[in-house]
């Protein structure tokens, strides 16, 4: 708590240095769909973080940070891609937060199809890179100039137009843990990135070196960002009904690894949308200190290793 409380300190010092141009920006917060922001302006309010301009950076990235992606490489295996014959598209671009968990999945689900894209990386601040959209979440996706939104219902338009002539898997059991991802996967994540303040550090300095920041964003987010999400975190163990973050993650990985009930994938021979969505959703804590302890502890290690097998190299190239 000693260190929860120089953050603190340090959170305030920043916040009020910053320069009275940066505070004149527009009032419009950008607030995650996975946060409050009555919840969250309590946080801020608790820690004396008053500058609009720091309170909406961290806001932003209470979205931006649901997960962390590895600042490790990782081995690339060779790969039999899936037949896309059908759908050929000349210019798809992913709209996305480097860390967001859902922008993920959909990125797993191109790369599996080996379908090459183009990445916009989004200030979570400013959000002027999706201006030209209604819309003013991420991920967002254009396939040639038409636009997709919502991870899920992207990737069950893409695989209508992958596999033409065929509607979405029906499968009960796929769709109920393409479900459970959503529902409770990604709600487990936060609080084990952020479950003391050396992990929260760890997950926010890969965040904001990879993510769409100014120097003065940076250096802001990576500290008061940090410590706000590691009340955050607190916060959300309450309302999950998680007691420790660390068993409600490896139970979560053994509830998967049970549901394979043996098969190399969900899928049987090959991964359907259901590993795709986990995987996707994994992918980026993976080497972080949670995901090291994730792999150490359960038996989720073989298929992740089978599913970075499948889904092979990142297809996407920075726009």
């Amino acid at each position: 708590m000693r260190r929860a409380t120089g953050f603190v300190t340090l959170t305030r010092t920043l916040a009020g240095g910053v320069s009275s141009a940066q505070q004149r920006v527009a009032p419009a917060a950008m607030m995650s769909t996975c946060s409050s922001s009555n919840s969250s302006q309590r946080i801020f309010d608790r820690f004396g973080i008053s500058n609009p301009f720091v309170a909406r950076g961290i806001a932003g990235i209470m979205f931006f940070s649901a997960a962390a992606a590895s600042p490790f490489a990782q081995e690339v295996h060779a790969k039999e891609p899936p037949p896309r014959e059908k759908f050929l598209p000349n210019d798809v671009i992913l709209y996305q937060y480097a860390a967001c968990p859902f922008c993920n999945k959909v990125k797993a689900f191109l790369d599996y199809y080996n379908i090459p894209y183009k990445i916009v990386e989004v200030n979570p601040i400013s959000k002027k890179e999706i201006k030209w959209s209604d819309y003013k979440k991420v991920p967002i996706l254009t396939v040639d100039g038409e636009q997709m939104v919502d991870s899920s219902d992207i990737i069950n338009k893409l695989f209508e137009r992958i596999h033409t002539g065929n509607s979405i898997p029906d499968s009960d059991e796929e769709s109920k843990w393409r479900g459970w991802v959503d529902n409770h996967l990604v709600h487990v994540l936060s609080p084990n990135i952020y479950r003391n303040t050396t992990e929260a550090l760890e997950s926010f300095d890969y965040i904001t070196t990879h993510g769409n920041f100014s120097f003065t964003e940076r250096l802001t987010a990576k500290y008061a960002g940090a410590v706000a999400m590691y009340f955050v975190s607190k916060k959300l163990k309450k309302k999950y009904n998680i007691i420790d973050e660390r068993a409600a993650l490896y139970d979560a990985a053994e509830t998967w690894v049970d549901a394979l009930n043996g098969r190399d994938f969900l899928g049987g021979s090959k991964p359907n949308l259901a590993d795709l969505a986990v995987f996707g959703v994994l992918r980026p804590i993976r080497y972080l200190k949670s995901g090291k302890d994730m792999v150490e502890h359960t038996r989720i290690g073989e298929w992740y290793s089978r599913m970075e097998r499948e889904v092979g190299e990142r297809n996407g190239v920075e726009a």
